[in-house]
């Protein structure tokens, strides 16, 4: 990823197909899906308090966006229909969604994979807020 990112200078939202569409201001055109921000939201939700403690999100195959907050010069706030809404997403984090997405699918597929778990198999319930279980 170079330190440089462009600046998105048009982003578009495809509703129906849900996909983000991102002008870079270097003319390169990406279409991210909105399960692929979902999946990997910068969020602490999402991606843990360090390494190893990321949440494997799965079931948001149909995920939808209810609204793109700017924020700051930096990047996009997205409220998504799941009612996640904590990610911040850098304008470097969304170019290196969009230009490394392939790779970042193949990523997904050995987690879900590894977790032995299905791409739209609903989230487990259990796992918010970082409990592991009732103990009775």
């Amino acid at each position: 990823m170079s330190k440089e990112t462009p600046p998105p200078q048009d982003l578009t939202v495809h509703q129906s197909s849900k996909i983000l569409e991102i002008l870079f201001a270097n003319g390169e055109r990406y279409r991210i899906p909105f399960e692929l921000m979902r999946v990997y939201s910068p969020s602490a939700e999402v991606q843990g308090h360090g390494p190893g403690q990321e949440v494997l999100q799965t079931g948001k195959r149909e995920v939808g966006l209810l609204d793109l907050e700017p924020v700051g010069n930096y990047g996009i706030k997205p409220t998504f229909t799941d009612g996640h809404d904590s990610g911040i997403f850098s304008w470097t984090y969304l170019y290196y969604l969009a230009s490394q997405q392939e790779q970042l699918w193949v990523e997904y597929g050995q987690r879900l994979q590894a977790a032995g778990v299905d791409r739209d198999a609903p989230m487990a319930a259990a796992s918010a807020g970082g409990s592991c279980g009732h103990h009775h």
